[in-house]
């Protein structure tokens, strides 16, 4: 793993997101988005566009790293389904989205990009999804 000590996140994404935590190999993110439960996974890594650019390890752990954020938004928000997807169309710097889906949400059953306005966080519900997955990101450093 080569995670890179000066390492830059884009800044689209910084700028739509909430930082959680780092994982061992990922910034772990929120989008500032309550329409969805929307996180995003950012390998810690410069120069990464593609999937392929990534060793053979840290594409393991970066498996690894969305199965457990997946199984954390199943078990923690109870979604109909759970959406992964890296298109990097706008932002070319690698990262995985990991979106809990409902029949209810505002762009069921398509894609969530472009569907609606970004609806943010009121203060105490960011706060309270933002305890909840660091409490959750603590047990996979364990």
């Amino acid at each position: 793993m080569s995670l890179s000590k000066d390492f830059l996140l884009n800044k689209r994404l910084e700028s739509d997101t909430v930082f959680i935590d780092d994982l061992t190999l990922c910034k772990f993110l929120l989008m500032n988005d309550s329409n969805y439960y929307w996180f995003l996974l950012v390998p810690r890594i410069n120069n990464i566009k593609e999937l392929y650019d990534l060793s053979q390890k840290d594409r393991i752990q970066l498996d690894f790293e969305t199965v457990e954020v997946a199984k954390f938004i199943k078990l923690s928000f109870k979604p109909a389904k759970i959406n992964i997807a890296s298109l990097g169309n706008i932002v070319s710097q690698f990262h995985t989205h990991i979106i809990g889906r409902f029949v209810d949400d505002p762009a069921w059953p398509g894609a969530v990009w472009g569907k609606v306005g970004f609806n943010q966080y009121k203060s105490k519900e960011l706060t309270s999804i933002i305890n909840l997955s660091r409490s959750f990101s603590k047990t996979l450093k364990n």
